[in-house]
């Protein structure tokens, strides 16, 4: 695993995807969940919701590095302000 650099940053960013896909997968055990339209332009489920939050984070942070020399750390509270809106009203 010498290839990659691993940081604690990078371990709790996989960490964090590795929990939230543990919880998504017992949600829905516990609620299953049923296609609802938001402002998204189409019908989704929770776990839709949940990986347009990743890919949009994904983007809001490519976005912020080459356009700002703010620290990242913005563009990840950002990115929680987006995926909050993505699961709740999506």
């Amino acid at each position: 695993m010498a290839w990659m650099a691993w940081t604690w940053q990078t371990a709790l960013f996989f960490g964090a995807v590795g929990l939230g896909l543990t919880v998504m997968t017992l949600a829905e055990i516990r609620w299953p969940t049923q296609a609802r339209r938001g402002f998204l332009p189409m019908a989704t489920t929770r776990g839709d919701r949940f990986f347009i939050s990743l890919l949009g984070s994904a983007f809001i942070h490519i976005a912020w590095l080459s356009a700002t020399d703010l620290p990242v750390a913005l563009a990840g509270l950002l990115s929680l302000a987006y995926a909050a809106l993505v699961m709740s009203k999506g």
